[in-house]
Order: C-alpha cells, then structure tokens, then sequence
C-alpha cells in the first residue's frame, strides 16, 4: 500500500523542492500540497470527517508555514489527529529544536538542504509508525475521527451587541441537547459570563496560561461546573491579569478542550486581542454579532476586514448574528450581508429586552423562560448551527462535528 504524504509549505521555491524528492520516495503517493496552516487543518479535517482510511500517513510542516507558527500547528496536529504522523522540515536540526519538535507531537524532523536518504528514512519510520497505530486502536473507533470538538466563536461588532448573551444561551442549547460542552471566558479584562451566571469561582483561563501540557485533571481543575452541566472556564476577576494569556496559551487551551468537549463556545467580546485572535483563527464557525443600526454594522464591516488583513478569517468565513431585530428597521440582514460580505444566519434574534431584564439582573440568564421569543431565537440558532444534538443523534442542518471547518479556499 503507497504512503500518502501531505506537504504543508508556504515557500514557493520550498514547494518544488520538497515535491520533487517526495515524488521519488518508493511506494510514496504524494498529495497536493497545502500552502498555510488553515488549509492544512480544514484538509485533514475534511478527510476525517469522509472516512479515517482517507487521512494521510504522513503530513510534512516546512518551518516558514504560516499563519500559525510550525511548532503550534505541529501540536494541533497531533492533539486532532493523533495516528497522522508529522514531520518538520528546518534548517535548525539542533538538539534542542529536535527535543521541542517532539514535545510538540512530531515523529520525526527532517534538516534543510534536504537529501533523499534522509528523507525517506523518515518518512518510511514514520509511515511505519502511523499504520501500527491505526491497527492498534482500531480504524473503527472514535479515536480516529480525528475532529474534535466543534469550536465556535462568538464576537461582537462594537460592545453591547449581546456577545455574551449568544454564546451562554448556544452553550446552554448545546448542553441540554445532551452535548458535552465548554463555555469560555475569553474576553478576557470585561468577561462577564460568571455575573450572568451568578458563578464565583476562583481559577480562570489564566491559570493554564502558563501550563505547557494541559492534562486532563488540570483541565478539569480549572475549570467550573455550572448547575445547568456547562462547563465554564472563566475570565480573570482581575483585568490586568487577561494579558498574560498570550495566543500561544490560547491555541494550547482551546485545543485541550476541543479534544475533551463535543462543543466548545467561546466569547471572545468586542475587543480584538492576540489570545482572542488565536480563537477566531482555530475556530469550526466564527460569529459576529451585530445589532441593526449603522454604527453596529460600521463596526461588523471594520471587524470582518481587519479579520482579513491579520490573515485570522476571510469574510465568506465568517458568520454575522442579527440582534435585536424587528422588521420596522432600516437596516435588514441582506443589507448587512451585502455592506459585510460575510453570511448572515437565517436566524434572528428578536429586539425584546423586557423579557431578559429580570434574569439579567437576577445573574440568572440560564433561568430564561422557554417561552422567550430571544431564547427561542438563539437556542433555534444553535440548531442552525449543527450543535444540538437531535433525538436520533444527528445534528440539526446536516453537518457532522468537524463540517465547520470545510472552508472555502483560495
């Protein structure tokens, strides 16, 4: 059976070269290579989602891949697809570049000139090592779906646009569908989920900033588990403390968390900071959330390019959230799909605050009557969204857990 390889190299000249050898590998099926870090995920992801026997063995990470750094990109890998083997290719073969690729997850690290002898040792060692996992675990068991965790995003346009009120109520949808799942903190000096939950709680996102392997129980540590089964990791109660929370320590922890939770929400506020970009960027759906006036939608439209600008997320990547919706506004969603150039969800929520008033102030959101137009409305997004669960155990919209993050290239 040939080795699939998949190459991810942003260098054009660094592309030929590596083709070139990969092509006179024995029994090596190269696959079209992938030229940034996005694509490599989406990729593998897609793949996974087809059928386990359709990833590759083998993925090689030139070092100059971007926009995540190799060695980040090299642990989502891993952490996302665990019986894919990872090569890195560098012109730094030290010892300690070696011991770092490893702790990252790779099997193997490969030096710049490439020679083919090298080369294909480590892709034969590694290849090997890929299929005698596959047939250790087994290539039916959810170990190898390879997807993780659907990650959702929610932002907002300018503050006040009901950011945090979208993603605890698709949090709470998803959870009482019978979903396992997260609900993050990430705006990180004005996070206000604990006071809408009435949570007092005294680790935050903060305190896995610094791990460097985040291991289950000290997930679990960290984290607060809501009466309603969510489980929240929280902003720091001190502001200040939000910077230590870099977007390194942001890409490890929402990737400790896809792998442990079937849906992780996470609000990342109005304001764009690198731990919240970090987000944005790994996320299966980002959401914007916009009220319909033209100062909310100035705001969508100066969000959605700046996205762009940071390489973080394309427009047609993007999905902007209606609030506060009625039909006696100027402003409605095909206009603001138009201005945005972003998708616009079917669902909008409606303009009634009299309803949210009290639970709000009570620090009880999750307590909002059934019978709620703005909680039927966002708990209907959640279904659009695929992260409800349905009685026969698929999702609403026709998606799988990984179908998120089948992006449009190019």
């Amino acid at each position: 059976m040939p080795t699939r390889i998949l190459p991810a190299v942003g260098d054009t000249d660094a592309v030929r070269s590596v083709t070139t050898l990969l092509s006179q590998l024995p029994d090596a099926e190269p696959v079209a290579p992938v030229v940034d870090s996005t694509q490599l995920v989406d990729t593998l992801a897609r793949l996974a989602a087809e059928s386990v026997d359709e990833l590759p063995e083998v993925v090689i990470v030139h070092e100059r891949i971007g926009p995540v750094p190799a060695l980040e990109l090299i642990r989502e890998v891993a952490l996302r697809f665990p019986a894919v083997g990872v090569i890195l290719v560098t012109s730094d073969a030290s010892p300690g570049l070696f011991q770092a690729a490893m702790d990252y997850g790779a099997r193997g690290l490969v030096a710049l000139p490439l020679s083919y002898e090298e080369l294909a040792s480590r892709v034969q060692a590694v290849a090997q090592w890929s299929v005698g996992v596959r047939r250790h675990l087994g290539a039916g068991g959810d170990v190898f779906t390879g997807v993780g965790g659907t990650v959702v995003t929610v932002s907002g346009a300018k503050g006040g646009t009901g950011t945090t009120l979208t993603a605890i109520q698709l949090a709470l949808a998803a959870q009482a569908s019978g979903r396992s799942t997260a609900l993050v903190d990430m705006d990180l000096q004005t996070g206000d989920i604990a006071s809408y939950l009435d949570v007092q709680f005294r680790r935050s996102v903060v305190d896995l900033a610094a791990i460097n392997d985040i291991s289950p129980r000290v997930l679990a540590d960290a984290v607060f588990r809501h009466d309603t089964g969510v489980a929240l990791l929280l902003a720091p109660a001190e502001g200040e403390r939000g910077e230590d929370v870099t977007d390194r320590a942001a890409r490890q922890i929402v990737s400790a968390l896809r792998s442990r939770y079937e849906v992780v929400v996470i609000d990342c506020g109005a304001q764009l900071g690198g731990a919240g970009a970090a987000a944005v960027e790994m996320a299966d759906r980002a959401l914007l959330i916009t009220t319909p006036d033209v100062v909310a939608v100035r705001g969508a439209k100066r969000a959605v390019r700046m996205w762009d600008r940071l390489q973080i997320r394309k427009a047609e990547e993007t999905t902007v959230v209606v609030n506060r919706h009625s039909r006696a506004t100027e402003i409605q969603p095909p206009l603001i799909q138009k201005i945005t150039g972003t998708e616009v969800a079917a669902t909008v929520v409606p303009a009634n605050f009299k309803e949210l008033q009290s639970v709000v102030d009570a620090g009880r959101i999750h307590e909002l009557e059934n019978k709620s137009a703005v909680k039927q409305a966002l708990w209907g997004l959640a279904g659009e969204l695929g992260l409800v669960k349905t009685a026969d155990g698929a999702q609403k919209g026709g998606r799988g857990a990984g179908g998120f993050r089948r992006r449009k290239e190019g």
